[in-house]
């Protein structure tokens, strides 16, 4: 097995469980502020990550692929961005949620490049078409709910965006 399509399994199945525990904190935040209909949105992208992330936790594990090393740091360092972010302010969350998936998105591109350039493993090509297609419809959720109107979008989502590429690139190694 080549060690690319090991990284791809490891750092996808890492990332779906970081947006999970994202997830977990922005619904913790929005039910502590009674905010039922972010909950309700929120919830609704969730279970969507919680199907990509059973599809990459068992395909490592059925490919016998070490998961990262990182997960505990990813489990606090998610929880507290996405409880921090709906905390602060709804736009704010939003703006975390666009913000992860665009640079999701291209990641899940790389892979979908990669996947037909070794004419690869199909039905993960399949599912991380599909998944990507998901993850596009988390991020218009965010500019549908104004995550562009937080008066700090830019600088918050430029250190979202970096913060996102460095988990991918230490979760594909570590």
């Amino acid at each position: 097995m080549k060690k690319e399509y090991k990284e791809m399994i490891r750092v996808n199945q890492a990332g779906e469980f970081g947006a999970q525990v994202i997830y977990k904190g922005q619904i913790a935040a929005f039910k502590l502020k009674g905010d039922h209909e972010s909950v309700k949105l929120v919830e609704h992208m969730k279970e969507q990550e919680d199907v990509h992330f059973d599809y990459f936790d068992k395909k490592l594990k059925k490919e016998k692929i070490r998961p990262t090393a990182m997960h505990p740091v990813w489990k606090v360092g998610g929880y507290a961005l996405g409880f921090f972010t709906a905390l602060a302010d709804k736009k704010a969350a939003m703006t975390c949620t666009t913000a992860v998936e665009e640079v999701i998105d291209e990641h899940y591109q790389e892979q979908i490049a990669y996947l037909d350039k070794e004419d690869g493993d199909k039905d993960l090509k399949e599912k991380i078409e599909k998944f990507r297609q998901e993850e596009l419809e988390h991020r218009d959720i965010g500019y549908e709910h104004n995550a562009q109107e937080l008066k700090c979008f830019g600088p918050l989502s430029k250190f979202i965006k970096g913060t996102t590429k460095f988990a991918i690139a230490v979760s594909k190694k570590v």
